[in-house]
């Protein structure tokens, strides 16, 4: 079964993560939102969405995306996650931000921690970190082992959240 990771990530901390999804799941292709042109939904049985976290919301290219195809993503083997350095709220912050519908429907859900590197965030954006999750120098809180459990639940044969 054929597997697509749509992503949306503004500075390249999600793509990495992203990526790092993808190194787990046999075959699987990745695809930024940002960029024209997403696969359609036909060619792949299992579809694993993620997107960065920026002042407790997602970006606004994966929000369209889901409400658009709101019903052929229930219709696959789907997996969610978030990326940020908020790791406390993610239980929280993927209720907020995934409909029930899409949460309901995954097989796996996930935040995972990512890097924050202010000297390539915009100013408004180095503020909010600052302000918001009390960050103002380089941090680097990937996992590679969460990375992994969450590519090995979406894998599984049950429901993991």
């Amino acid at each position: 079964m054929k597997t697509i990771i749509i992503y949306a990530s503004k500075y390249g901390s999600t793509r990495e993560i992203a990526k790092r999804v993808a190194a787990h799941i046999e075959g699987a292709v990745t695809h930024d939102l940002r960029l024209p042109g997403a696969p359609p939904l036909s060619e792949y049985g299992r579809v694993i969405i993620g997107s960065p976290l920026y002042a407790g919301a997602i970006r606004k290219e994966a929000k369209a995306y889901m409400e658009s195809n709101n019903y052929a993503l229930r219709g696959k083997t789907l997996g969610l996650f978030i990326c940020g350095i908020d790791q406390e709220n993610g239980a929280k912050h993927l209720k907020s931000n995934f409909s029930s519908e899409l949460l309901d429907s995954a097989k796996a859900t996930a935040f995972l921690p990512s890097v924050y590197d202010p000297g390539i965030v915009s100013f408004f954006d180095r503020v909010i970190v600052k302000i918001a999750a009390k960050r103002h120098c380089y941090t680097d809180l990937t996992d590679d082992g969460q990375i992994q459990a969450f590519a090995d639940a979406f894998l599984s044969t049950t429901k993991v959240m």
